[in-house]
């Protein structure tokens, strides 16, 4: 097997206002969309982040009305402390503050307009 790219796909009520706040505070960029669906691109990443709106018909059934309730969209960054202070001088509510783990990791959290987790790491390890 050869994996070309890859995504991840979160269903929430709003896509276009979650596409907006990774466009907004993380330079992600729109590369398609069409009614309930966003997919975002950053050449760093390496992955697409796909929003699909809650309840949209070409969704399995069991998927359909299943919102990305407890997913993590995790990205691990240089400058932890500048990320912070820059996304706090934007406006931009931390839900969870800069936190130091046993294992090396440090990270801050936020939410997007849907309540996406967005959350920054570095490692001291």
């Amino acid at each position: 097997m050869q994996i070309s790219s890859s995504a991840i796909s979160l269903n929430v009520a709003d896509p276009a206002a979650s596409a907006r706040f990774l466009i907004d505070h993380f330079g992600f960029a729109e590369v398609m969309a069409a009614d309930g669906f966003h997919s975002l691109s950053r050449p760093d990443v390496g992955m697409n982040v796909v929003y699909l709106r809650v309840g949209l018909s070409t969704l399995p059934d069991d998927q359909r009305e299943v919102h990305a309730q407890g997913q993590i969209l995790a990205f691990v960054v240089d400058d932890l402390e500048g990320e912070l202070a820059r996304l706090e001088q934007e406006g931009v509510t931390i839900t969870m503050p800069l936190t130091p783990e046993d294992w090396g990791e440090r990270a801050f959290q936020v939410r997007d307009p849907n309540g996406v987790i967005v959350q920054l790491v570095d490692w001291n390890g």
